[in-house]
């Protein structure tokens, strides 16, 4: 797969996914701070990395986690949430043994995400409505 400027190519097809992505600790209990954070922040580039995966920008605040990060067409909205959920919450349950004693489990089952793109919803709707009206396309009412 290679990179060129915002689109990526692979065998299949070319593709620019973007990917909003926000989880919450169980109870929403303010969990991370200091080097909890700073690791969390490692862990989360770290598999992005072993994905293939772009992070655009991430934050980690004591209560939540905001990440954008940019994907391959294979993976789904759920698989990248838990990728990442997955992933971090063994590793820092392991690392930080207070984060085991204070919660049955590190997140949230629930995350929300929003796909992002370079593309406004409004001009996609405007190009996709607008097809038989581009010089050369044949008449809407004409057979085929």
């Amino acid at each position: 797969m290679a990179v060129t400027g915002r689109v990526r190519r692979f065998s299949g097809g070319v593709y620019d996914l973007g990917r909003h992505v926000v989880w919450c600790p169980k109870y929403r209990r303010p969990v991370r701070g200091g080097r909890v954070a700073e690791r969390l922040d490692e862990l989360i580039r770290q598999k992005a990395d072993e994905r293939g995966w772009e992070i655009i920008a991430l934050e980690v605040v004591p209560d939540h986690v905001h990440l954008f990060v940019k994907h391959d067409p294979k993976s789904s909205a759920s698989y990248v949430a838990n990728q990442f959920k997955g992933f971090t919450s063994r590793v820092l349950r392991s690392e930080f043994p207070h984060l085991r004693s204070r919660m049955p489990t590190l997140w949230s089952s629930s995350y929300f995400a929003a796909s992002v793109g370079a593309v406004s919803v409004v001009t996609v709707e405007k190009y996709i409505n607008t097809q038989w009206e581009r010089p050369g396309k044949k008449d809407k009412a004409a057979p085929g």
